[in-house]
């Protein structure tokens, strides 16, 4: 049996090594979420690359978690407290029904690299991203996965999807869109 272990994100090495020097998704670096429109579209990839880096190696909370196989970083889940997901609160899909309400913390996407594709290691992101988020204080831990009552694409897994959300323990609170549930966890 394989040893699946989730931590922290704190070491840029790590997120590097699961990201490659392309930045997961085209250059995203994980910051399409936090960060508006306008703000990503001025920025080149190694500026969100550096932005990212930034908040990796910073004292604050960690921006993510990541999956280690066999001691192999593998797989990442970005999460963190829902107000520094700027976008999500400007979008019509996932704006909060209480923008007021605090300990809300988000799970915005997942990447895997390919050693860890087909291992269990979105379950295990998911578990350790509510493990991190809880012991930071969430109250709610929310997702916003895709849910096209179709196979999905790669390129919709960003998100994660919804029976990976359910087998977790989430349930939708709201739909907005067709194919993209706010979907949350009150853990307990």
């Amino acid at each position: 049996m394989r040893d699946l272990d989730v931590r922290p994100a704190t070491s840029w090495a790590d997120v590097l090594t699961v990201f490659g020097t392309n930045g997961a998704c085209s250059g995203c670096w994980c910051m399409w979420f936090r960060t508006t429109g306008a703000e990503f579209r001025s920025m080149e990839s190694g500026e969100r690359r550096d932005r990212l880096q930034g908040l990796v190696d910073g004292p604050e909370t960690a921006p993510g978690v990541l999956a280690y196989l066999d001691g192999a970083p593998v797989g990442w889940c970005a999460v963190g407290p829902r107000e520094e997901h700027v976008r999500l609160v400007r979008s019509s899909v996932t704006r909060p029904a209480d923008p007021g309400e605090t300990g809300v913390w988000s799970v915005t996407c997942f990447y895997m690299a390919r050693g860890g594709r087909g291992q269990g290691v979105a379950g295990a992101l998911l578990a350790g991203a509510v493990s991190y988020a809880v012991a930071r204080g969430a109250r709610v831990v929310e997702g916003y996965p895709s849910d096209s009552g179709r196979r999905l694409q790669a390129s919709e897994l960003y998100h994660g999807w919804r029976s990976l959300f359910e087998d977790a323990g989430f349930t939708e609170v709201a739909r907005r869109s067709p194919t993209r549930p706010i979907m949350r966890l009150t853990p307990g």
